[in-house]
């Protein structure tokens, strides 16, 4: 059963019938899936309860550019898409890593946001890891589902704890229940800022990461109006905008 529930998560998405620039436009929403408890990306605003974030902002910059309403969908990030799969939303906007086994399933947009893997390590750890290799015999936290995960696995050797939300995986690796942990850098940057916890940057351990915007393959219509508007926010300045109300810096060109 699980096996045929990993299978069925990534079997590559079929075309709907009307390309879905169309299927949006009759609508007159997107519907944007997220995960919601990843900031500074996507996460709730304890103040006012809504959506806030850096991707909240991208999806509805666009969806203004493309003449259409927002409408978020959250879920969890190891559904998130199977969901897609399923026709649950039109996209996902949630830092969604562009890498050849997910080009098989789905399109992209042109790369939004780059960011690279970024080690976390308590204030008084005395190790220094270097690269993942040296965290073998060692307990490494990392988001379920994520890429990040997919990297850790990959090095024989290493105990992977994987958590389906940042704050426990900080919380576990604080209280010295994981050695380190793994994370986008950008991410792991704004939880550094804002925590109140034991613990700091540790080395940057991997190559860049292009970020993306995927959707149902067969929809070339829709590709190009998302890759027009996507070039047209750049070209304007309002997606640097952006990027700087989040990190202070343009994080929407590639370093």
């Amino acid at each position: 059963m699980a096996a045929a529930a990993l299978a069925a998560a990534w079997a590559p998405a079929t075309a709907s019938a009307a390309d879905l620039l169309a299927t949006v436009k009759a609508r007159g929403t997107l519907k944007v899936a997220l995960e919601g408890t990843y900031p500074p990306f996507n996460y709730k605003d304890q103040k006012t309860g809504q959506l806030a974030g850096y991707d909240v902002d991208v999806a509805r910059l666009l969806a203004a550019r493309l003449g259409l309403k927002v409408e978020f969908v959250s879920s969890e990030w190891a559904s998130i898409l199977a969901g897609l799969s399923a026709n649950k939303y039109d996209v996902i906007i949630s830092q969604v890593g562009i890498n050849p086994k997910r080009e098989q399933a789905f399109d992209f947009s042109t790369p939004y946001i780059y960011s690279m893997p970024q080690l976390i390590v308590r204030k008084d750890e005395k190790a220094v890891y270097a690269s993942l290799a040296d965290l073998k015999g060692k307990k490494l936290g990392v988001g379920q589902g994520s890429v990040y995960e997919q990297q850790a696995r990959a090095v024989p050797g290493i105990d992977v704890r994987s958590y389906a939300a940042a704050p426990d995986t900080m919380s576990d690796l604080a209280s010295g229940r994981l050695d380190a942990a793994l994370n986008d850098s950008l991410m792991s940057a704004y939880l550094l800022k804002i925590s109140k916890l034991p613990i700091k940057a540790g080395a940057r351990v991997g190559a860049v990461e292009r970020m993306g915007i995927p959707f149902h393959k067969g929809n070339p219509e829709f590709k190009a109006a998302l890759d027009k508007a996507l070039a047209a926010v750049a070209a304007d300045g309002s997606l640097t905008a952006i990027s700087i109300k989040w990190f202070g810096t343009d994080v929407s060109k590639a370093p």
